[in-house]
C-alpha cells in the first residue's frame, strides 16, 4: 500500500453468504488479508459449510452451491483462525460497515467468541466512493453530457437532462443496446425473477413464489399459507405499508389462489 498510512495491522475482509439478513444468514465463503505495518501480508480464503441450504437466489449471485460447501469446514472450525487475523487490527471492506461486519459478528457470537469488534476502526471503500463521487442527476449530466445543470430539481429541467443523459449513455457505452426494448431488458435484467415490484417474493427453481426477506425468507408462499402462524403474518403484512400488487398476491394466496409464473 503506497498511500494509506497505518499504525496498526489492517484486516481487509469479504464474505459471501446465504442471503442479506445480517442476523440470520450464514457465511459460505470468507477471505481476509491482514497487512502488518511493515507490509507483511497474511491471507485466509476458505469456503464455509453454513449447515443450512443455500437459497438459489444467493447461488445466482456468488455461484456457490450446497455441493460446493458440503465437505468444507463450518464457521466454528475456522473461527479461531478468523479471530487471530482480526485481533488487534483495524478493519476494511466494501459495504462492510453495514453488511459484512454485522453478519460476521453474528457468526462469531453463535460460536461463543468473545472478540469485540464494536469499537474497532473500520474503513469502508464503498462509503468513500459514494461520498467522493456524486451519483445524483447533476453529476450524471456533467459526466455524460459535459454540461452543468441549470435549475436542478426543477421537474422540467431534470426531465430534459435525463433525456439527454439517456441518449448520451447509449452513445458512450459500446456494451449497451440502442433500442428501447433491448434497453428495457438491460435495465430490468432480473425483474422476471420477482413476483412483485418490491421484490418481496421471488420465483424459486420450481416456479413457486418464495419470500426474500425477514423470518419468512426462503419459504414458499404455499408453505406459509399452510401454517396458522404464517397466515397470521400475512394478515399482518396486509395492514402494513407494502405495495398493493404484493397485497393482492397475499390476499389471493390466503384464499387458496397462487400466482403462476409466465413462461
Amino acid at each position: 500500500m503506497k498511500n494509506l498510512r497505518r499504525d496498526r495491522p489492517l484486516a481487509v475482509f469479504d464474505l459471501e453468504t446465504t442471503g442479506t439478513d445480517v442476523k440470520n444468514d450464514r457465511i459460505v465463503q470468507l477471505a481476509v488479508i491482514r497487512i502488518e505495518p511493515d507490509g507483511t501480508r497474511t491471507t485466509l480464503e476458505t469456503l464455509v459449510n453454513p449447515q443450512c441450504p443455500i437459497p438459489p437466489g444467493a447461488t445466482a449471485v456468488h455461484g456457490i452451491t450446497d455441493a460446493d460447501v458440503s465437505n468444507q469446514p463450518t464457521f466454528a472450525a475456522i473461527a479461531p483462525r478468523v479471530e487471530e487475523l482480526l485481533t488487534d487490527a483495524d478493519l476494511a471492506g466494501y459495504n462492510s460497515i453495514r453488511f459484512d461486519q454485522p453478519l460476521l459478528e453474528a457468526e462469531l457470537q453463535r460460536v461463543g467468541s468473545t472478540l469485540d469488534l464494536q469499537n474497532v476502526r473500520h474503513l469502508d471503500a464503498m462509503t468513500i466512493f459514494h461520498k467522493m463521487e456524486r451519483r445524483d442527476l447533476s453529476a450524471a449530466y456533467r459526466f455524460y453530457c459535459g454540461k452543468e445543470m441549470v435549475n436542478a430539481h426543477s421537474a422540467l429541467a431534470d426531465t430534459a437532462a435525463t433525456l439527454e443523459i439517456l441518449d448520451a449513455q447509449v452513445g458512450h457505452y459500446e456494451d449497451i443496446p440502442d433500442t428501447t426494448q433491448a434497453l428495457h431488458d438491460f435495465c430490468n435484467a432480473d425483474r422476471a425473477r420477482f413476483v412483485d415490484r418490491e421484490r418481496k417474493l421471488a420465483w424459486n427453481d420450481q416456479g413457486e413464489p418464495e419470500f426474500t426477506f425477514g423470518k419468512l425468507q426462503g419459504k414458499t408462499l404455499a408453505v406459509v399459507c399452510e401454517d396458522p402462524d404464517g397466515r397470521g403474518y400475512l394478515e399482518w403484512m396486509l395492514k402494513k405499508d407494502f405495495s398493493e400488487d404484493l397485497k393482492d398476491v397475499l390476499r389471493d394466496a390466503l384464499d387458496g389462489v397462487f400466482p403462476i409464473r409466465k413462461k
